[in-house]
Order: C-alpha cells, then structure tokens, then sequence
C-alpha cells in the first residue's frame, strides 16, 4: 500500500481552513458501525484491535486519547477488518480500504473522527495533549483499598483531559490521593461521593473521601483552572496494553534468583563479595548482557532511582538443547542493587526483568525468584529490577534479638495501676481544649462523629493505663513467654498515643514518673526481660516544650503562643513560612497534620540534642536502662540522620536494639549503618491472608522475597506482628467483628491460631499486641487501641487463647532450631499448604502448615541429604519415616506442627 506521510500542524491548518472540527455537524447522527466498534491499528499493536486503543463513540463523531512515540503507520479498522470498516486515506479525508497513514508522535493525543451529514467523508484531527497541571508529579490514591501504601499500582495516569486510573474493588473505601513524597494531598471533608458526581477536593486537606465501590471503576481527575475535582463512575478507559512476547526463543529465556545455577552466592552478600549470574534459553539469542545498577539511597521508598554501574557481557555455552549465558560481578559497595538482563534476538532488544507479582506495602514490583522477557522500553525507568542487598562486612544485631518474644503494649489501655495520676476532665487540658476520662475500664474507645456520647476532638480520650499497671503485670507478661516489652511513647505529650511528644526528657504524669520508668527497667530485668522504648524524632507536638503553640510551658517555644519566634532555642528545629496568614500553615506538619509540627532534622542543634552530645535524648534513655530504641516513621527521617544516630546508640551501648517502624521492603535499612530491625508488616500481611484462606504459594512469595534480599543478621531479628495500634486486629481482620456472630467468631479464632503457629515458628522476634492472647478484636484506630479485658475490672479474657499462645512461646523457647534455625526455600506451597525446612548445625526441623478448612494429605520431596532422617512431631512425639525419599504427611484444617529429623 502507498504510505502517506503528513505533518500534525499542516492537517490542523488544512481542518480549521475548511472549517471542520471535532464536531462537524451541529447534531448527532447514527454510528456507521452500529454496534460495532472502532480502533486505532498500526504498528504500535501489531495492527491487532486492542482495547487500549479503542475509540468511544460521541453522538457525532469518535474519540480516542492514547501514547505514542515516534514515527508510526496506522489505519481505523473495527474488529475484523470489514471492508466498511477500513480507513485510510489523509486525515482531511478518511476512505474504506484507502491507504495507511503515516505520522510522527512525541506522546499523548487526542484523536478526533468527525462524522458529518450522509455523503460527506469522515475527517481525522490529532491534537497533542496539553502539558499536565501537575508537571512530572505523580499522584497516587492511598487508601484502605491498599493500607494507606503509595504504591505504582495505584498510580493515576494522565490522559489529556485529565488524570485517570481504573480499580477493581467491593465495597466502602477511604482514601486521598497524594504524590509520593504526601507534600501534595488533595482530600476532602470525609465525604461519601457519589457516582457520576464531580466532588472539588482541597490541597493539603486531612479529611478522608469515602466511595462505595461494587467493581470496575474509573477515578478521574480533573483541575477547573487551580481547583481540583474529583469524579467516580463505570470503567470508561482503557488501560495501556504491553505488547506481548511472541518470538519463542524470547520465551524460553529464564533466570532464577533463588537458584544456585543462575545467582550464588544466594541472598543479600557482604561487600566485596563476587557474585555469579547466569541464565538459559534456547539456540539463537544472540547476545545477553548483565545490566547492574545502584539504587540511591534517600529518603522513602518514593526516591525510586537507579544510576547504571556495570554492563557484563555475558558468555555462551551448551547446555544440552539449550544454551547458558553466564558472567560474574564484585559487589565492592554496600549499597541496594538493581540488575536485568539485555538480550538481542533476531534483531530485536528484550529485557528479561523482575516479575509482576507485588510485595506488601512496596512500592517496587517483582518478588525475584524467576523473571519475565519483554520488550525494552523506551524509557528503562520502568524496568522492574531484580533487587540484590549489599551489606557491610561488620554488620550486626544483638546476641539476643532472635531470642525475643515481644510483648507489646499502648500504654493508656493495658492496666491502670495508679488511679491517683489518672487524666482529670477540666483540669487536664488536650491542646486548648480538656479531656476526656473513662470511669468505665470496658468502654470502647472514643470516635468523634459516631454519636458515642464524646466531645468532637480526636486522641484526647484516656482511660489511666500507666507504668505502674505494667509493673503490677509483669509476672504475667512473663507467663506467656514474652522476655521484651515494647511501649509505644511513654513521654510527656497532650494525646492517648504520645506520638505528640512534648518533653522527650520526662515521662508523662498520666503514666507516672522517671523514676517509675526505672523501676519497671529494674522489675523487669528481675525476670529476665528487657524494656523498648518508643519516640519519633520526626515530629513533635504542637503543644510541646519546643513548639509551644498554645503557651503553655515555660521557657520560649519555636512557635511560642502562635508566633514565630527566633529568639526561642529551638528556632532552628522547624521550618515556618511567615508570609501564610493561616497560623497552621506558617509551619510545616508532618503530612498535612498541624497537630505534628515536622521537625528539621538537618538543624545541628536538633541533631546534638536528640544524640549528638553524650547526654543527648537517645543515650539518656539508654543510661536509664532502655534496651534500644524503635523509631517511629524512619522513612520521613534522613538517612544520614540514621546513620549518625545508630552510631551513637552502639557507642553508648554495643548490644542495644535499632528497631525502624517501616511497613514495605526494608532492605537500605539493613546495609549496617542504620538499623538492626523493622516493624514486619509484610509479614503481618502476608500471614493474616494466609491464615484468612489466601493462596499459598502465591502468599509465599513475600516472605521468599525478604529471605533473599534481607540480611540473615535482620531477618532473624524482624519484629514479626500480626497486629498493631495503627491496624486492625488480627481476629477483625480474619472475620470477627464484635458483632456477636459466634460461628464467626469461631472461624477467625481457628484462623488466629494458625496465624499464632506461623509467627512462632518463623525466624524473627514475634511481637504479642496486647490483648489478642485473650481474644481482644477491633478495627481500625481508635478501636484497635481497646482496653485488656482484666477480670477485675470486669472483663472476660479467653483462657483458651491465652493457654495457646502460652503453648506455642512454649514450644519456640524448647525449641532453638526455631530461633536460630536457618530458613531454607520451601519444600512446598500449594493452594494450602505451605512446608518450611530449618536447619541448624546437624539438625533439621520441617515446619508445617495448611489453612484449609478440611484436613490436607500430601508429599513432601525431601533433599538427599535428608533422606535418611526419621521425623517426630515435636510436641506429640509421632514418628514419620521416608520412604524413597518422600514423607507422606497429613494436617487438619487450620493447623500446623513441627517435625524434628533425627
């Protein structure tokens, strides 16, 4: 066919000079194609009838906004190529069967097809996109749809008119939408939008949208000159489609990372170790090379880049009918890595790169373990990387971290010990306003709006847990077999949750005293356990000493009694804006949030106070007993703020805990220069959606991916939770919500204490939150944050739950292959059932779970060097011999056990 090539700017000229437009005629007339659709097809999709590039019909014409680069041939052609459906020709005159047309595109368009009056041809506009509002920002939606992460899945996309992201979700939401670093947040009132309805949504707002979603649907977004608005309705847009791999010798390439023959040494290596890539594929690619790069280190997981370092050509050989590709690399920096591999194929450039399967909270895709071949993109930002860990060769956590059992409590609803300091309404003040006391220890917690009976104020609800009620406790703490106590802030501050801090040198009067914080460190070392304290060196409270929004401590605050003050001591500690008449708005919150004014971690007067002089915060708690510290949101805090700190923390104290409250892949954390461990969230999810019913080995993979790419040192040292204060319990995650459904009840019950079996199996610390070793459930903040269920007060714990987790921290501490074991690859994972190997000197231990609802029969392959063990059930002494190297075994619904080989 003859190709016609135009330029975009002379058709424009040519359209406006013949007066057409994208709306020809005045009114509308009959789709020439009836019911049937129209698409763009070129080279770009393989001249195939895609549904990204679908064209929407408009009353009198069709529509289309789509991607493309470069010089490309196209026609307009429904499904099956009709041959009154066949367009071609010139933009100012489309003809059936004419010929292809042939363009130059730098981007995004619109494509118009007007449809005149009977006897008139079709005419095409192409108009290029206008630039987006938001520059090279990009927006995602965070919400309970995806646990508040930002991640690339829930990116928008913008589509010419607007910014546009399709979702597939059941039931009501909460969300905002936010670019990665959440400096731009654009956010409601709290809201219940409605379909078809635009909803103006504020910048900066704290408030969250709420939608009742049943399926497909479209998100868009839109901006009416600066305001930003907001609608939600049916799926109205197509995705981008990638193209797919064909070429069969491009599809049997593959490279494992979790395989000795293609990545050794396996895992994360210390520096300057030589590691060993290889991958296969059938005769006929004609080069591979090993592409590795550096990943920077700064800031969250939003600071996502990659700077090359290394192009290893890789080297041919047989391998039977196929062929081995295989090179090697020194790793001589501690630093993250990210590599792929580049392969030419009949002419052709394809990237074999990280999967698509996600992990939990992470914003990164790919789980490693084996990749998938796609074409190399124009722009290799997109490229999944496989990730490797490179961590200094001195890198060490405490003795003690794998032998912990955490017990982990809120302080203010665990046990009121001393009723003398309890919070007084009218006396105690919250901010400017006073707060508000529970007589009754079983109140639900309080929530503004919910028509409880409370004032409309937020974290000023208090029910008189203290220092003194955990000492009072402590004997039991230690009978479930905890050995450290993990509190969330115990400083001064004005809230319930003490994330407020205002006077990091004094513990709150509501929870007592110094002195009571010594003779719980004292008490506690008595029966062989530790103390964690809790801070953020984020942010302080606007009602603090250092701040002092409201004027109520002495000395001279920052923001003393709303004014910028430079001659206060702290000056230098936040950032103001004195140019904003908003007195919320002269300082920076954390995240929006004028009640957690953002520290300026660069002011060195804030550094020596917080660790950099020998008496700073940090090493006073340390002198006064703490066994670490765990730091609340280290992402927002600099890294080189980290790595100064930790050197202050081992210098005070060698075998203090650095424990980071992180939720995605922690790994830059785990270099050996900053911490020893994080609060495991993907473990978290990852369990409860096992224990829930989830796919095994699909689950798996998560927890795979932290084996590979965390350091043995940190994976044996994780704080490995099932629940949290900022996450619902685990029994309402697994079905029980409180509402007296005692089927349901049962269920989540059964689930728990599957999730229980694996938590206290796994490596890692395992962390008891308050309260669910007796059956305490509830949703998200406040009502995670219940009171223990004392009988003295009332209550009614559930013995039963209490005697299994007492069971299984039992069988843990007899057990110190499960402490100190090393974790292998699993044995097997099918829709249910999940086999982990342990290994430990000469012993070997299987461990064993299934989260049917009905009992599993299955066989596990075991290595060679396993085969001539005979296995016994560690609690109940069973015996199971292999035969021909396989292990018949068979589990109950919900349960698991472990097999010792001897």
């Amino acid at each position: 066919m003859k190709l016609l090539r135009f330029s975009w700017c002379i058709v424009l000229a040519l359209l406006l000079m013949a007066g057409l437009s994208a709306q020809a005629t005045d009114s509308c007339v009959a789709n020439p194609l009836g019911d049937r659709d129209l698409y763009l097809r070129g080279g770009f999709n393989n001249w195939q009838a895609r549904e990204a590039y679908r064209f929407n019909w408009f009353c009198n014409r069709y529509e289309l906004i789509t991607e493309l680069h470069g010089d490309q041939i196209f026609k307009l052609g429904d499904d099956a190529w009709s041959a009154d459906a066949d367009y071609g020709g010139t933009p100012t005159k489309l003809l059936p069967k004419g010929p292809e047309i042939k363009g130059h595109f730098t981007g995004w368009h619109r494509f118009v097809v007007a449809v005149p009056a009977q006897g008139q041809p079709m005419t095409l506009r192409i108009n290029a996109c206008p630039v987006a509002p938001l520059g090279d920002t990009v927006l995602y939606l965070r919400g309970s749809l995806n646990n508040w992460a930002t991640l690339d899945k829930y990116a928008f996309k913008y589509r010419c008119d607007g910014y546009y992201l399709n979702v597939d979700l059941q039931g009501l939401h909460e969300f905002r939408l936010t670019d990665g670093g959440q400096k731009l947040a654009l956010a409601g009132q709290g809201e219940l939008l409605q379909a078809a309805q635009a909803q103006p949504l504020l910048r900066g707002g704290n408030g969250n949208l709420r939608f009742n979603f049943a399926g497909e649907h479209t998100i868009k977004l839109t901006f009416n000159g600066e305001q930003p608005v907001l609608s939600i309705g049916p799926k109205s847009y197509a995705d981008a489609v990638v193209s797919a791999v064909n070429d069969p010798v491009a599809l049997s390439v593959r490279h494992d990372s979790r395989a000795a023959s293609d990545k050794a040494p396996f895992g994360a290596v210390k520096a300057d170790t030589v590691v060993n890539f290889g991958l296969s594929a059938m005769a006929g690619v004609e080069s591979a090379t090993l592409v590795i790069e550096k990943r920077r280190l700064e800031g969250n997981q939003e600071v996502l880049d990659y700077t090359e370092v290394a192009r290893i050509p890789l080297k041919k050989s047989a391998a039977g009918k196929q062929q081995r590709w295989q090179g090697s690399y020194r790793f001589k920096d501690v630093s993250i890595y990210g590599y792929y591999f580049e392969l030419k194929i009949a002419g052709k450039t394809y990237a074999y790169q990280n999967n698509r399967q996600s992990v939990y909270w992470t914003r990164e895709g790919g789980t490693n373990g084996v990749g998938l071949i796609a074409a190399m993109p124009s722009n290799r930002a997109s490229l999944r990387r496989f990730r490797h860990t490179v961590y200094a060769a001195d890198f060490k956590v405490p003795d003690w971290a794998a032998d912990v059992v955490y017990y982990y409590i809120f302080p203010d609803r665990f046990r009121n010990g001393d009723t003398a300091n309890d919070p007084k309404p009218g006396v105690n003040r919250y901010h400017d306003q006073t707060v508000e006391f529970h007589a009754n220890w079983l109140d639900k917690p309080s929530k503004p709006g919910t028509g409880d009976g409370s004032d409309a104020v937020y974290n000023n609800d208090f029910f008189g847990g203290d220092l003194a009620g955990i000492i009072e406790k402590l004997d039991y703490i230690k009978s479930l077999g905890a050995n450290t106590i993990y509190m969330t802030p115990i400083f001064q501050a004005a809230s319930n949750h003490k994330y407020d801090t205002a006077d990091y040198t004094r513990i709150d009067p509501a929870f007592g005293s110094n002195a009571d914080f010594d003779k719980l460190v004292a008490e506690a070392a008595k029966r062989g356990m530790r103390v964690l304290p809790d801070a953020s060196f984020n942010h302080t409270g606007r009602d603090s000493v250092y701040f002092d929004r409201f004027a109520q401590h002495p000395g001279i605050g920052a923001f003393e009694g709303g004014k910028i003050r430079s001659d206060s001591p702290y000056a230098s500690w936040y950032r103001f804006d004195a140019t904003q008449t908003d007195l919320d708005k002269q300082y920076q919150g954390w995240v929006g949030v004028s009640d957690l004014p953002e520290l300026n971690k660069a002011s060195p007067a804030y550094r020596a106070f917080a660790f950099g002089v020998p008496d700073g915060i940090t090493q006073q708690w340390l002198d006064r007993g703490a066994a670490g510290w765990r730091m609340d949101v280290a992402p927002w805090v600099p890294d080189d703020f980290w790595r100064e700190w930790r050197k202050a923390v081992k210098a005070k104290r060698p075998d203090a805990i650095t424990v980071a409250e992180t939720w995605f892949d922690s790994s830059k954390y785990f270099l050996g220069d900053m911490f020893d461990s994080t609060m495991n969230y993907v473990f978290r999810n990852t369990v409860l959606d096992y224990a829930a019913g989830g796919k095994a080995s699909e689950l798996y993979a998560n927890l795979e991916y932290l084996r590979e790419v965390y350091p043995k040192p940190a994976l044996h040292a994780l704080m490995n939770l099932l629940s949290s204060h900022d996450v619902p319990r685990s029994l309402h995650v697994l079905g029980y919500h409180d509402d007296g459904n005692i089927e349901k009840l049962a269920l989540a019950k059964a689930r728990y204490r599957l999730a229980l079996f694996f938590q206290m199996t796994y490596p890692g610390s395992p962390a008891i939150y308050y309260g669910d070793e007796v059956g305490v459930t509830g949703g998200e903040d406040p009502f995670n944050r219940a009171t223990y269920p004392w009988t003295d007060r009332g209550g009614k714990p559930d013995m039963a739950m209490l005697a299994e987790v007492r069971r299984l921290t039992s069988l843990r501490q007899a057990l110190p292959i499960l402490r100190h074991g090393e974790l292998g690859p699993a044995m097997l994972t099918n829709d249910h059932v999940i086999v982990l190997p342990r290994a430990l000197g000469a012993q070997r231990a299987l461990v064993i779970s299934n989260n049917a609802s009905v009992e599993q029969n299955f066989t596990v392959q075991l290595p060679e060097d396993w085969v001539n063990l005979i296995f016994r059930d560690a609690e109940h002494g069973t015996v199971f011999s292999v035969q021909q190297g396989r292990l018949a075994l068979s589990l109950q619904p919900y349960a698991g056990r472990v097999l010792i080989g001897e």
